[in-house]
């Protein structure tokens, strides 16, 4: 029960993300944003993981591989691609396609993991997909086809992060402390090294830093601790289902922000995700 909550927590937490880099993409270009939100959110937990100093010396060669593999599929890759994907696309759009998220990680899950999900779980995930496809139908609109391409790149290598980062969890061999800072520090780098050179510098004033720093201490730091956390008793599926909530909690950011109301349709397909999304969570005995 702990552990669905901090997946909740999660995904109302991840859900202002699209409202905060929509408007952070005023001051600075996409890969440099993101880069600056994960290398800033590792430089927060490193005083904690200092802690840990003698985990990380001990690490194998195989562990940091693993860990560098993650943080470059979710941070360097995925999220670089959201990021960017935001440019061409409604911050509507680039939610509503991360919802179909967990179909891939269903089949990563299987071939990968041996993580079988049940019929009840199949059955909901095809609810909360459905209920995603009503909530957004009436405000989808046609994109440009470059911007929906970055944006499933992103998918694919999101879906690699879920498994990875399951598969480490589960095993116990690092705390989530080390599975959390050590690839938000890779990703967020790599991401600065590929973004200060084509973006150029970022035009930094006071509400650009608030934004930043906003996303890298809660969005990130406390987001992605709670989400390994949370792995470590969730499968992968179990939590990406649970994450395609976020889409329909970043629609209530938007009225709470920004006054957009939701429409019947798409409070009913709010309501048809949460079954499904509820259902992927009853688990097999």
């Amino acid at each position: 029960m702990i552990s669905i909550i901090e997946g909740i927590l999660v995904a109302a937490i991840w859900a202002s993300s699209f409202v905060f880099v929509k408007m952070g993409l005023i001051y600075m270009g996409p890969l440099t944003m993101a880069g600056l939100r994960y290398f800033l959110a590792a430089l927060v937990l490193l005083p904690w993981l200092a802690r840990h100093r003698a985990e990380v010396a001990n690490l194998p060669r195989s562990m940091w591989l693993r860990l560098a593999l993650i943080g470059l599929c979710a941070y360097t890759i995925a999220n670089g691609a959201f990021y960017w994907g935001l440019r061409y696309l409604p911050a509507t759009t680039v939610s509503f396609l991360m919802s179909f998220n967990p179909l891939l990680v269903l089949v990563a899950s299987l071939l990968w993991l041996k993580e079988f999900p049940s019929r009840r779980q199949l059955l909901g995930l095809g609810i909360a997909l459905a209920g995603g496809v009503i909530f957004f139908a009436a405000s989808l609109k046609p994109d440009a086809t470059l911007g929906l391409a970055i944006v499933l790149l992103g998918l694919v290598a999101f879906s690699a992060f879920g498994v990875l980062g399951r598969d480490v969890a589960r095993q116990g061999q690092v705390s989530t402390l080390v599975l959390t800072t050590l690839p938000l520090g890779i990703g967020g780098a790599s991401l600065l090294l590929v973004g200060l050179p084509l973006e150029g510098l970022p035009h930094m004033t006071a509400v650009a830093w608030g934004l930043v720093l906003w996303l890298a201490v809660l969005n990130t730091a406390v987001a992605y601790v709670l989400y390994n956390h949370a792995l470590k008793t969730l499968t992968a599926l179990e939590m990406n289902v649970l994450l395609n909530v976020t889409p329909l909690v970043t629609a209530l950011w938007a009225w709470f922000l920004l006054a957009e109301r939701l429409t019947w349709i798409e409070g009913a397909g709010m309501l048809v995700a949460l079954v499904g999304i509820g259902l992927v969570q009853q688990r097999r005995k």
